[in-house]
């Protein structure tokens, strides 16, 4: 394994424990139930799609458009 390989691992886990501290300590310093963190995350799962959703839909037009005032490519 490549020394670069091992610091884009290194980096995604650091990442995924900071976000876990920071889930459990928003739950137990200040009292946040789980439920409401799930349905946050829950919110936050679907606001992303959405968001990429929409993005592939102009994407889409763009082309779409592009395509219909160039014509047929010959």
């Amino acid at each position: 394994m490549k020394k670069a390989n091992r610091k884009y691992y290194r980096t995604i886990f650091l990442g995924v424990a900071a976000m876990a501290t920071l889930i459990w300590a928003a739950v137990d310093q200040f009292g946040i139930p789980w439920e409401d963190m799930l349905d946050l995350l829950l919110a936050s799962l679907l606001m992303m799609l959405a968001i990429i959703v929409a993005a592939a839909v102009c994407f889409g037009l763009v082309v779409g458009l592009r395509r219909l005032i160039r014509g047929p490519r010959e």
